[in-house]
């Protein structure tokens, strides 16, 4: 587990076009995780463009990017999710599987994706990087700005 985050760096949100598609599964938990990405976006200025979409779960953060992409351009994507293992394995495929297709999605496309997915053994593990002090959603929401960054530097126009 990473308990030091990226230090330094200020970015602005300024002309970009951004998007967060976010699961409605454990939907407390994605609700503060989506507020507080937003909140970092929407605090660094105005983007030109902030698009949010809710899907069913996790796994289907993928698919929703792709019709994104499909329809129109972004700076960078961020994918929500909260997975918390249950009585199997499901939470690692379901995870381990959003997170390959949206990397996979990142590269064809030449857009960042950040994944923000936390996936967790317990509730308590959840809280602690959503609402305590792991503050998981500040992290999404500036490695966004800075790759929405880093894609403008190095995009031929």
């Amino acid at each position: 587990m990473s308990l030091d985050p990226p230090q330094g760096g200020k970015w602005s949100s300024a002309g970009f076009r951004l998007g967060i598609v976010c699961a409605r599964y454990n939907e407390v938990l994605t609700d503060a995780l989506l507020a507080k990405v937003t909140a970092i976006i929407k605090d660094a200025g105005e983007p030109e463009r902030l698009v949010v979409e809710r899907v069913p779960g996790s796994h289907e953060i993928p698919v929703a990017m792709s019709l994104m992409l499909g329809a129109e351009s972004f700076g960078c994507l961020v994918g929500l999710g909260v997975v918390i293992k249950g009585s199997t394995a499901h939470h690692h495929l379901v995870a381990e599987s959003a997170g390959q297709a949206m990397q996979q999605l990142a590269v064809e496309c030449s857009t960042p994706i950040i994944n923000g997915i936390i996936v967790t053994d317990s509730i308590e593990d959840a809280e602690e990087r959503v609402t305590g002090s792991l503050d998981r959603g500040r992290e999404f929401g500036e490695a966004a700005l800075h790759m929405a960054e880093l894609k403008r530097k190095w995009t031929k126009n």
